[in-house]
């Protein structure tokens, strides 16, 4: 639980503070996709893990963009 919280925190903070030259939504779900992606090899559970991972990097990405 703690190493999911980390995680999901990782991937807003890296998106607010990461100076990619694509569009928003795009830098949040290249580093959402790149960050969940450890996890799900891991656990073998890829679709739950990487569409929280890639959904709530666009999101995130969309807001910070704003």
């Amino acid at each position: 639980m703690i190493g999911s919280f980390v995680n999901r925190f990782a991937i807003g903070f890296l998106i607010a503070n990461t100076n990619i030259p694509v569009s928003p939504w795009l830098k949040g779900l290249l580093i959402g996709l790149l960050l969940s992606l450890p996890d799900a090899i891991i656990t073998k559970t890829y679709a739950p893990i990487l569409g929280v991972g890639i959904v709530g990097g666009i999101i995130i990405g969309f807001v910070v963009g704003k």
